[in-house]
Formats: C-alpha cells, structure tokens, sequence
C-alpha cells in the first residue's frame, strides 16, 4: 500500500458547520439508534426463540448482522466527525471503512440471493423443502455469503490502496467511498481496480439474475394457489425482500458505474446513503413488523422481561 504522501483523507460530506452541522449528527444518531435496535433485537429474537429456528429466519438474523456491520461501518465515525467539526480519517481507518463496507455489503446480497432461494424452495418445492434446506445447508450458504463478501472486499481494497495519494486528500462523501477515492488518486494505471469493480459488478449482477430467475418461478407458482388467502400471504412474503434486492443493487450500481463528478453533490449523498444507511434501517421494518411469528416472539420476551422484573 502506497500511502507514505497522504496519511489522512479529508470526508467533505455533510457540512460540520450551521444548521446542517447541528441536523447531521442528530439525525444520523436516531437512524443508527434505530438500525441497532431493530436488527438487535432480530438477532436476539431469532436465537433465543426456538420457534424460529427455521431457514427463513437463520437467514435473517444472518442478514440483520450483516446490516449492523454495515451501518457500523460508516455511521459511527461521521457522527463522531460532525459532533467534533471534523472532517479527517486516518489512512488506516479509511482502509478499515473500506474493507468493512465492501465485505457487509458483498455479504448482504449473497445473504439476499440466499433468501430468494430459500423462499424458492417453500413455495415451488413444498414437499422437499426440508431436505433441500437442511441446517447443514444453511450454515454452508451462510458460510459462502461472508466468504465471498469477504473475497470483494480484499480485492477492492487491496486494489484502492495500492494506488498512490500525492495529491488532493479530499473525498466528497461522508465515508470513505471507492469512486471517490480513485477520483483523486495520482496513480496513472488504475487497471488493478478497475478489474476488482469490473469482477464485482459481473457477481452482483448474476446475483439479481438469479433472483429474478427465482422470483419468475415463485409468482409462476403463487398464481395457481387457489386461495386468495394463500396468495396474499405469499406476495407479501416475497415483494419486499424484492424490493429491498432491487433498491439496494440500483443504488449501489448506479454510484459505482457512472462518472465520478469533481464537485460534491447532493444528489450523490443521497443515493449513496440509500446503499448504506437506508438498507439496515428499513430491512428490520420490512421482514419483521409485518410478520405475525416475529410480532409473537417480541411480545413474548417482553413479557419476559416485565415478569422478571
């Protein structure tokens, strides 16, 4: 890693200073408030009651924990920067975020893929479902979801960090963000990462390929269910967790793939926050809220809690 010239990166984000300095820090401390709470309380719901000790829900409290690190990644620092109107990141902690972002995110869609498979499997395979989800099974796909988040994440940042930094320390992002860091990089020869972004792409692509593949069969099946009951139960299993793929992939891609601008803007935060911010804030709302079994389970250890005490 070549970064003997530049030993800290400047995140010109959100301003530290007037009204947004003071809107900045209090709003993303509610969200990541609410991003530890709801995918907390998944991760806690989904191991200590034995009635969700299912394949839909190991999946869940696997993608919650994907969600925390995710959130954790970059929240925590910008909150800690706008509260000491700063805006500087060490080069170690800038590789750190980097890693960290990549491999959750990676982990995330692998984990979303996962899901669509599992959701496959119950609802165009009934009758084998156990079999072909059995818990050896969802540990090795579990397995292979971080795994491969974890081999985008040192292709990636290896390939970042092996550029130079002689030049402009700026990144115009509230987190140490890919495009933005080789925007400003001096390095002439930006193939090595190039090739990472260019691997990476072609996998998450495949990924919602095969998610939509799977989503095709699934309404192919859930429109010969006689019941309307059956039906509705079923759509509103699947059409979030689509949702979900489709917002979190765009996103994503669109701010890897177009133009990085020399200026900050906006528009660029904005987006870029509905890849890292929005997913684990709303993911806890979309998969659990409006599920009855989670709905029991929460009231259930509450009521726990309150007998205790």
């Amino acid at each position: 890693m070549n970064l003997t010239a530049v030993t800290e990166f400047i995140l010109l984000g959100f301003p530290t200073q007037g009204t947004m300095g003071f809107l900045h820090p209090l709003l993303f401390s509610l969200v990541y408030l609410c991003a530890l709470l709801g995918n907390g309380l998944i991760v806690l719901i989904t191991t200590l009651d034995r009635h969700l000790h299912t394949p839909m829900y190991f999946f869940l409290r696997s993608l919650s924990f994907s969600d925390l690190c995710l959130i954790s990644a970059m929240v925590p620092k910008s909150i800690a920067n706008s509260l000491r109107h700063s805006s500087s990141i060490s080069s170690p902690g800038c590789v750190l975020q980097v890693f960290m972002m990549i491999m959750s995110a990676g982990a995330e869609l692998h984990l979303l893929t996962v899901m669509s498979l599992d959701r496959y499997a119950a609802i165009c395979h009934p009758l084998h479902y156990d079999v072909l989800m059995s818990r050896d099974r969802c540990v090795q796909l579990t397995a292979v979801s971080w795994l491969g988040g974890g081999l985008y994440a040192v292709m990636n940042t290896a390939g970042t960090f092996s550029l130079s930094y002689c030049g402009s320390n700026v990144v115009h992002q509230f987190f140490c963000d890919v495009p933005q860091l080789l925007a400003i990089s001096c390095s002439g020869n930006l193939m090595n990462e190039l090739v990472s972004i260019l691997i990476t792409v072609v996998m998450d692509s495949s990924c919602f390929i095969f998610i939509v593949i799977s989503y095709v069969h699934i309404f192919s099946a859930v429109r010969k269910i006689p019941s309307t009951e059956g039906k509705a139960k079923a759509y509103s299993t699947c059409l979030p967790h689509l949702l979900v793929v489709v917002l979190f992939l765009s996103t994503g891609f669109f701010a890897y793939l177009k133009p990085t601008s020399g200026t900050p803007s906006m528009s660029e935060l904005v987006i870029s926050m509905f890849y890292t911010v929005v997913p684990p804030t709303f993911n806890p709302v979309i998969y659990s809220l409006r599920n009855q079994a989670m709905k029991s389970a929460l009231a259930m250890l509450f009521k726990g809690i309150l007998t205790k005490m």
